[in-house]
């Protein structure tokens, strides 16, 4: 995992992120984001605490990993 883009993660948004946040991150619409969370298609593993769901910035980071990997 980029720990630059861990980094950058962490310090712009904390130790997780909202669906917002993923949503601003991903350029990816909050709807596009829950509908494929619940076919099972989203590339990030997404939690539930309290009554928001969200995802690990190291999760995230992860993920723009592999991203990378497919475009090359």
């Amino acid at each position: 995992m980029s720990l630059l883009t861990q980094a950058y993660l962490l310090e712009k948004y904390g130790p997780r992120l909202d669906i917002e946040q993923l949503s601003e991150v991903l350029g990816l619409a909050a709807g596009t984001i829950y509908n494929q969370i619940s076919a099972g298609e989203f590339a990030v593993p997404t939690y539930v605490h309290g009554k928001k769901r969200w995802a690990d910035a190291r999760d995230v980071a992860e993920a723009f990993d592999e991203f990378r990997k497919q475009a090359a």
